[in-house]
């Protein structure tokens, strides 16, 4: 294959062409049909043995080289689907239209959007090995999946009745060197909790939480930035103390899985108490300034005068189970791995809020390494839930990935690093969730790694794929595969 890139001469050459190809074709989460018939014809064009699903996911085998029927095979795992944001301005239909993409220096990246880098480049390393026959290898499994990044859906589905192996590689993470060994399981649950509503006299005025730092509520959870939603809670809760209120509007947050940087209230007060209005938000304020100096410094709250008028407003007993509710819900680090240091075991993150006609409505992100404390958790939600006459419901639920104390693929992979690069491979942990989880429950024994080169700024449109770390990742799998016998 031909790399228009005009990159300088790569043993990975393979692979950036297979990547480019793979950006000329729309494969957003739930716009994966082109991109998995495109497998298709690949593994035809090959005569390679192939599997594709109703839900698109794909499983293409290539059977031993020649002296390496008897090894065991090497599954090789990575999800079709790419996050699709743009900057500003930028004319992109991601249904239709494929990536620009250009070379920065030692960067692969595109114009204006997200590269798909995640996790593109799994999906090109599968098809460079796979196309080229110079490459010793063990029978190759390979399980390219959908929507990966809207819950992992197409891993709860896929069949994989017809593979043989046991060991997997997922060439799904962002660092290069850092070896990922485990992960949280985790779920979404929603909370609805019934409101009614009166009208009111009194004087209007927003208030905004923002400034905060925000963050994966997975992978980010351990720095304690605020959550601009409980943040809200305990402004009303502060002011409920202290003065005469009522609520009108209540939002916050955009995706469970994002830590909210702002939060938004609209409510009504006596006119002439705006003074004391005024002073008690900036009292709290400074407090906020303080509590968040390192994590969130640019912490405030922003005041906006509505006016007087009549205001639908929820109804005392609505505003405060609202309050209680925002003051008592479990938020943030619940607990801490004593497995493995410095890892989360279990988190929660109240990622979206808003107030309907008929209820408040949260989305919450629950993740835990331990199953129990994921249930506890999910548990401890529900009834504080019904406690206020509400109630949930949970969706995405998925396992953790277990650490195994003793690992082949983990000993081998570590084995060809040190050697290639003269570098110690670090092993870790992750407080969010890899398809690795998924996968475990449908193949007994699984024994696997997850790994990738350097790609930052994931699911941004300055994400940027390091040319010089793909390339030693490359040869990494090569020599792996090669050792395999």
């Amino acid at each position: 294959m031909k790399n228009k890139l005009n990159l300088p001469e790569l043993e990975s050459k393979k692979v950036f062409a297979y990547f480019e190809k793979l950006a000329e074709i729309p494969h957003g989460s739930r716009n994966t049909k082109q991109i998995s018939d495109y497998l298709v014809s690949f593994a035809k064009e090959h005569e390679l043995e192939y599997y594709q699903d109703e839900a698109n996911n794909i499983v293409i085998i290539k059977e031993a080289s020649a002296g390496y029927e008897n090894a065991d095979p090497i599954i090789m795992q990575g999800h079709m689907d790419m996050v699709c944001e743009k900057e500003k301005g930028v004319e992109i239909d991601f249904e239709k239209d494929g990536l620009d993409l250009y070379v920065d220096g030692d960067f692969l990246k595109a114009r204006g959007t997200t590269l798909g880098g995640d996790d593109g480049i799994a999906v090109a390393y599968i098809l460079a090995i796979m196309d080229s026959p110079e490459i010793a290898h063990p029978r190759l499994e390979a399980v390219i999946t959908v929507d990966e990044e809207i819950g992992m859906l197409g891993a709860e589905v896929i069949d994989l009745s017809m593979l043989k192996g046991h060991k997997m590689l997922n060439i799904d993470s962002d660092v290069e060197g850092h070896f990922l060994t485990s992960c949280a399981g985790g779920m979404t649950v929603d909370t609805v909790i019934p409101v009614t509503w009166q009208t009111q006299q009194g004087y209007s005025v927003g208030l905004t939480v923002t400034g905060l730092e925000g963050g994966h509520s997975g992978s980010e959870i351990d720095k304690e930035h605020a959550n601009a939603n409980i943040l809200m809670g305990r402004v009303l809760k502060y002011l409920f103390d202290r003065m005469e209120m009522a609520i009108v509007s209540l939002a916050g947050g955009l995706k469970d899985n994002a830590i909210p940087r702002e939060s938004e209230a609209e409510i009504v007060i006596p006119e002439e108490k705006k003074t004391e209005f005024l002073d008690y938000v900036s009292e709290l304020e400074n407090i906020f300034k303080k509590e968040y100096a390192v994590s969130d410094p640019v912490v405030c709250i922003e005041v906006k005068e509505n006016g007087a008028g009549e205001y639908d407003v929820l109804s005392y007993s609505s505003m405060t189970k609202v309050i209680f509710y925002l003051r008592n819900v479990p938020n943030g680090v619940q607990h801490m791995s004593m497995v493995m240091p410095g890892l989360v075991e279990t988190s929660l993150n109240t990622g979206i809020m808003k107030l309907t006609k008929d209820a408040l409505e949260l989305t919450a992100s629950v993740r835990s390494s331990v199953s129990t404390r994921k249930e506890e958790l999910k548990d401890k939600l529900e009834y504080l839930a019904e406690f206020l006459g509400g109630e949930i419901s949970v969706s995405g639920d998925y396992p953790a990935w277990e650490y195994r104390a003793e690992s082949d693929i983990r000993e081998g992979i570590s084995a060809v690093y040190e050697e290639l690069f003269h570098e110690e491979p670090v092993f870790e942990a992750i407080h969010a969730g890899l398809e690795c989880g998924i996968l475990s429950g449908k193949i007994a024994d699984l024994d696997c790694v997850s790994f990738g080169p350097d790609n930052f700024d994931i699911h941004t449109p300055k994400e940027r794929l390091s040319i010089s770390s793909t390339e030693k990742v490359w040869k990494l799998i090569v020599e792996f595969l090669k050792r395999c016998k």
